[in-house]
């Protein structure tokens, strides 16, 4: 007489050993597949050019004082009579070469002025 056993246990061990390695297969090799599809791209005009953006410089020594090209201010008086001459597009990329011992305050204060007068591409040159 062939005997049955009430409590049978399922080895799963073998499918997780089978599914890890698949697992693993699919991570290395899913990254390296690509797609390539054929895209025809409009003509542009040829005949447009970009126009280069202007771009101004201010520096500022130790002693605090501004220059633009050849104007000099003094920090006190640069936002007012910068915001009377700044007569440029506000797009226009501005930037600020500060000495390094200068207070930071010296420095915001300045970039501040320049935001101030309305331009909005202000950037702080460093070394």
């Amino acid at each position: 007489m062939f005997h049955w056993d009430d409590d049978p246990d399922l080895n799963i061990t073998p499918l997780m050993d089978v599914m890890l390695v698949l697992m693993a297969v699919l991570m290395i090799a899913a990254p390296t597949i690509t797609y390539q599809e054929q895209i025809t791209l409009p003509q542009g005009s040829k005949q447009s050019q970009t126009k280069k953006s202007d771009s101004l410089t201010i520096r500022m020594d130790k002693n605090q004082k501004i220059y633009i090209n050849n104007d000099v201010y003094s920090l006190d008086t640069f936002p007012s009579q910068f915001a009377n001459k700044s007569d440029m597009d506000p797009k226009t990329n501005i930037y600020i070469r500060a000495d390094e011992d200068l207070a930071y305050k010296d420095i915001m204060f300045l970039l501040k002025s320049v935001k101030n007068a309305g331009f909005e591409n202000v950037s702080l040159v460093t070394q």
